[in-house]
């Protein structure tokens, strides 16, 4: 998979440095995949949801023991993932990645 854009991830981690490594684990292990559902998404990332959201369907990734979200749009058949939104739980529950 290719991902767009490392650059938010790592805006985030400077702000939340707990985020780092795990954020770069999922951005590693996102690099190497061939992931074409959710269903495969899942092998890796048991859970990984599916979100209806502006634009349409994104996925949402569990981080860091659940303390944050990563919420992307996978274009399965371009092999590409599009970062929309790095939150921590809070921000995510009180809806900051519909904005």
């Amino acid at each position: 998979m290719r991902v767009i854009s490392l650059k938010m991830l790592r805006e985030f981690w400077t702000k939340h440095p707990h985020a780092q490594r795990p954020l770069r684990q999922w951005y590693q292990d996102a690099l190497q995949a061939e992931w074409h559902s959710l269903h495969e998404v899942r092998q890796t990332y048991p859970h990984a949801d599916a979100v209806l959201g502006k634009g349409g369907m994104l996925t949402v990734f569990n981080i860091g023991g659940n303390k944050y979200r990563l919420v992307v749009r996978i274009r399965y058949d371009y092999q590409l993932i599009n970062v929309r939104a790095v939150l921590t739980h809070e921000q995510y529950d009180a809806g900051k990645w519909k904005e």
